[in-house]
């Protein structure tokens, strides 16, 4: 039998369910995918390195990538643009490694039309409660942001339906949450009828 095809996992979710730390923590496991580094304009956090967490640009060079088409999509999240760099996906997938997407529910639905066969994981947090606690203990917005923030994740919680899978991202529990997420794209592999990615 032939090998499986590598497969595009994208994994989303609302603010604060820990779709970068889910996804550090799988390249601190070494697990064998290719990260897709998303661009934006975003001003840097603290600790975040550029070309690692992100490529951080400035609108006048997103507006260069969009017109360029060198995106595979792009969407303006809490003001700020991000965007998937094309190139990236296509040398990932024909080196033959599974790619993975970190992108926000608004993206995932634009990805689903581009990429109909990946496979869609929505991250969540145990609760609304802990979502909201989560987003309020990072520290990393004023007050009318962070409210925006909740009030986004908490209508972003009702497309649950447009996913997948569902994977619950339990405090401290990230290790589970990486094992989950690994099964799931095993589970995939072992499929009688493969997903085929075009790009």
């Amino acid at each position: 039998m032939p090998p499986p095809s590598p497969l595009v996992i994208v994994i989303s979710g609302p603010s604060g369910v820990g779709k970068d730390a889910t996804i550090k923590r799988m390249q601190e496991l070494g697990v064998p995918f290719h990260f897709v580094v998303t661009a934006t304009t975003r001003p840097r956090r603290p600790g975040e390195v550029h070309g690692k967490d992100y490529f951080f640009v400035s609108l006048e060079e997103f507006a260069e990538m969009i017109e360029k088409g060198e995106l595979l999509e792009y969407a303006v999240v809490y003001g700020d643009y991000k965007g998937i760099p094309k190139q990236q996906v296509r040398e990932a997938l024909a080196s033959g490694k599974d790619v993975v997407l970190r992108i926000d529910v608004q993206g995932a639905a634009t990805i689903r039309k581009i990429i109909p066969n990946a496979i869609f994981i929505f991250l969540t947090a145990e609760s609304e409660e802990e979502l909201v606690l989560r987003l309020m203990e990072r520290k990393t917005e004023p007050p009318d942001k962070l409210k925006l923030r909740i009030a986004t994740a908490r209508q972003e919680m009702k497309r649950l339906d447009e996913f997948d899978y569902v994977v619950v991202n339990r405090d401290g529990a990230l290790d589970e949450t990486v094992h989950r997420i690994c099964a799931i794209v095993e589970a995939e592999k072992c499929r009688v009828r493969q997903r085929v990615i075009e790009l």
